[in-house]
């Protein structure tokens, strides 16, 4: 194994050493923490191998951060799990520049107006949490079928207090 080929905090094997983890590099070796203590140790020589698989990935024609995401998105879809939404479709037209007008019952406490764009994204932003808290409940493997079929109860309680929104959206297939 190349001294190049290693980074602190890689499992490596020795053939006298055994298992270990390298823990600081050097010019012409590694040092080595071994069950026995730390040994410096020349990767090329001494028979050191990597104990986990690696992978190398040269000549990338797209830039890392699309790589990354390729690989993270292609990883969700084999296992099934649903990207939420991040932006929603659209706000229905008629409520585009709209404002959502609370008026307190004293009338010496102030009105407060918040923007419908800004208040239709933090509904979306409940939905889509919900739907991650639905994904990670039916993921999990610490909870029980009737634990999740519980928690799903619930679940399918909040979603349908948020239909009351509804008729903020466009697209009837955004809805709760």
């Amino acid at each position: 194994m190349k001294l190049s080929e290693l980074h602190v905090g890689m499992a490596v094997i020795h053939p006298a050493y055994g298992s270990g983890v390298v823990k600081s590099i050097t010019e012409h070796a590694a040092e080595v923490l071994f069950i026995d203590g730390r040994k410096p140790v020349e990767p090329e020589s001494g028979g050191l191998m990597p104990a986990e698989p690696q992978a190398t990935v040269t000549a990338l024609s797209v830039p890392l951060a699309q790589f990354i995401t390729q690989t993270v998105e292609a990883l969700a879809d084999r296992l099934g799990l649903e990207k939420p939404d991040v932006h929603v479709k659209e706000l229905a037209p008629k409520w585009r520049g709209g404002k959502l007008v609370i008026h307190p019952h004293d009338p010496a406490l102030a009105t407060k107006e918040i923007e419908l764009e800004i208040f239709f994204h933090k509904i979306v932003m409940v939905r889509n949490n919900l739907r991650v808290l639905e994904q990670k409940i039916n993921a999990s493997e610490a909870l029980t079928s009737a634990e999740k079929f519980d928690w799903q109860q619930y679940l399918t309680r909040s979603y349908g207090s948020l239909t009351t929104f509804n008729l903020l959206f466009k697209e009837k297939e955004d809805q709760f």
